[in-house]
C-alpha cells in the first residue's frame, strides 16, 4: 500500500511579501512550546492573535487544548465550543485574511457557518475580527504609526493598512494570559523606501502588547532590532534591559526559518514572561547549528546585544586591553557632505580638478564643490562603501576598501577612514580591514546592509606602521582554537 503525502495547508502558503510572512507551524509550534505546559489544561486561560494571517497560532492552540482540557470537559463538542468562544481570541490584518484564519481556526470562513466547528457563535466573525480601521493625520503622517498620508491616504477600495491592534485601544476588552503572533513587519516610508529605510511597524505591536500586561508574550520579529535603526532605537534600549525577556531563539539567516524568505539581518522569536525576570536563554541557529547559552543581553559597559554565544568570550578578549576604537577614525555618513546622488562633476580632469568617487563612477569636481572636510581632501585615506548587502553564508559582511590618494573626495556611497600619514599606513589599513578577525567584530553589530560608523565600534585600534594578519591578531588577543574556527566559519575570505 502506498504512503499518501496529506501536507499541512498553512505550510504550502505562498508569503504575501517579505514584509507579511506566513509563520510555518512547524515555527508555531516551536514558539508555543516556550509556554509552560499548564496552559494547555487550564480551562480559564485565554489567548490572543493581534495580527492573524493564517490563523496558524490559534488553530495550533486549539490543538494543544482539545487534549489538554479533555479531562476537565470530557464531551467533545462542548469541549470545543468552550475552546472556541470563550479561550481563542484574534484580530486579522486584512479581511481576507480574517476569512483565511476563520477557515483554519473553525473550519468555516463563518463562525456561525454550517460546517464551523463551534456551533456557539451567532455571528459571521466569531472571535476573529476584522475591522477597517483608518490613519489618523498630523502633520502628513500617522501618530499612531507614521504612515505617510500621500502614500496611504487610500480609496476605500485598498487596504489602509492601518492595522487595528495598534491604531485602537482595545479591541477585546479583557485580559489575556498570551499574546501571540507574527506581526507586519514594515511600512513602505512614502519616498521608495524599503528594507532597513522603511518604516518598522512590529516593536508598535509588540509596545501594544506590553500594554496589555499579559502573563507571557511572544512574537516572531525581524532581529534588526538587536542594533536599532530607523525608529528602533528607543524600543531596542528598552527591550535589552527588560529582564523580563527570558526566551530569545535568533535566525541569522532567515530562510533557516522561513524558506525562501530573505530579511535582511534574520529573524527571531522570543519569551516574554511579566512574572519571571532574570537573565535570557538565547539560542541562535544558523544552518541548523544551534547553540544556547544563559546570559544577560548585555554585557557590562556594553550597549549592543552580541547576537552570537561563541562571540561572547572573543569579545570580552578584546574588550579587555581597553584600545582606542576603529569607529574613532571614520568618517559620518555624507563625509565631503556630497549626497549619494550628486553628479554635478565632470568625466574629463580640469586644472584645479579634485577626483571625485561616486556611486559606480568617478569625475572632477571644484574643491569649492566640496561642502564638508576640505582639510580631509589632502590627505591619504581609505574609502568604503556605506552599504553592502549580507549575502550568502559565510560572510564578507562590508564591502572591499580602496586606497583615497591625495586630492580626492567622495559622494555619501562611501565613508571615509582616515586621515593617514603615508600611503603604506593607509594600505597597511586596507590589509587590516580585509581580515577576517577585523570583518566578524563588525559583523556582531552590522545586521542590515547600511554600515554607519557605529558597526565598527567593537574593532580596536592597531599600529598601523606595521602589517596585521589573522594569525598576528589571533595570537595578540590570544583566541582560542575554538574562538579561531568560530570567526573562520563565520567570514569568508576577502580577495
Amino acid at each position: 500500500m502506498q504512503n499518501k503525502y496529506n501536507p499541512d495547508v498553512l505550510s504550502c502558503l505562498a508569503n504575501l511579501s517579505n514584509d507579511e510572512v506566513f509563520t510555518p507551524p512547524t515555527i508555531a509550534n516551536q514558539m508555543l512550546d516556550m509556554l509552560p505546559a499548564e496552559l494547555w489544561s487550564n480551562p480559564d486561560a485565554k489567548f490572543l492573535d493581534p495580527c492573524c494571517k493564517s490563523g496558524v497560532f490559534l488553530r495550533e492552540i486549539a490543538k494543544r487544548l482539545i487534549d489538554g482540557l479533555a479531562k476537565k470537559i470530557p464531551d467533545l463538542q462542548e469541549r470545543l465550543n468552550h475552546i472556541y468562544s470563550k479561550q481563542l481570541y484574534g484580530i486579522a490584518i486584512t479581511e481576507l485574511t480574517s476569512m483565511l484564519s476563520r477557515r483554519s481556526v473553525y473550519c468555516s470562513k463563518y463562525a456561525n457557518g454550517k460546517y464551523s466547528i463551534c456551533d456557539e457563535f451567532k455571528n459571521e466573525s466569531g472571535n476573529i475580527v476584522f475591522n477597517r480601521t483608518e490613519h489618523t493625520w498630523e502633520n502628513g503622517k500617522c501618530k499612531f504609526c507614521g504612515a505617510s498620508q500621500a502614500e496611504y491616504d487610500r480609496d476605500e477600495a485598498l487596504e489602509t493598512h492601518a492595522y487595528q491592534f495598534i491604531h485602537v485601544d482595545e479591541v477585546f476588552k479583557m485580559k489575556f494570559d498570551v499574546i501571540i503572533g507574527n506581526p507586519p513587519y514594515q511600512l513602505s516610508d512614502g519616498a521608495g523606501g524599503g528594507g532597513s529605510s522603511a518604516i518598522p511597524l512590529y516593536h508598535l505591536f509588540i509596545k501594544q502588547a506590553k500594554k496589555m500586561t499579559p502573563r507571557y508574550l511572544t512574537m516572531i520579529i525581524p532581529s534588526r532590532w538587536f542594533s536599532g535603526g530607523k525608529g528602533l532605537d528607543d524600543f531596542r534600549d528598552e527591550m535589552l534591559h527588560d529582564t523580563r525577556l527570558r526566551k530569545i531563539v535568533d535566525f541569522p539567516l532567515s530562510t533557516d526559518c522561513f524558506t525562501g524568505v530573505d530579511i535582511q539581518g534574520g529573524v527571531c522569536y522570543f519569551l516574554w514572561d511579566k512574572d519571571n525576570p532574570g537573565d535570557c536563554e538565547i539560542t541562535t541557529i544558523n544552518h541548523q547549528e544551534e547553540n544556547s547559552s544563559v546570559r544577560p543581553l548585555l554585557e557590562n559597559g556594553c550597549d549592543v546585544f552580541i547576537r552570537y554565544n561563541k562571540a561572547v568570550s572573543i569579545y570580552r578578549k578584546v574588550k579587555a586591553l581597553k584600545e582606542n576604537s576603529f569607529a574613532d577614525i571614520i568618517s559620518s555618513r555624507k563625509p565631503f557632505g556630497l549626497a549619494s546622488d550628486y553628479r554635478n562633476f565632470s568625466d574629463k580632469y580640469f586644472g584645479g580638478a579634485v577626483k571625485i568617487y561616486a556611486n559606480k563612477t568617478e569625475g572632477w569636481i571644484k574643491k569649492s564643490q566640496i561642502e564638508a572636510n576640505q582639510d580631509l581632501i589632502d590627505e591619504f585615506k581609505v574609502y568604503i562603501s556605506f552599504a553592502y548587502g549580507m549575502g550568502d553564508f559565510p560572510h564578507q559582511i562590508i564591502n572591499k576598501p580602496f586606497i583615497g590618494l591625495k586630492n580626492t573626495c567622495c559622494t555619501e556611497t562611501y565613508l571615509a577612514i582616515g586621515p593617514f600619514e603615508t600611503e603604506q599606513i593607509a594600505q597597511n589599513v586596507i590589509k587590516y580591514i580585509k581580515t577576517k578577525f577585523f570583518r566578524f567584530l563588525v559583523l556582531l553589530i552590522k545586521n542590515t546592509q547600511n554600515a554607519t560608523k557605529k558597526v565598527y565600534q567593537f574593532v580596536p585600534m592597531q599600529d598601523f606602521n606595521e602589517e596585521w594578519t589573522d594569525e598576528k591578531l589571533y595570537k595578540k588577543y590570544k583566541l582560542t582554537k575554538a574562538e579561531i574556527e568560530f570567526i573562520e566559519s563565520m567570514v569568508k575570505p576577502m580577495e
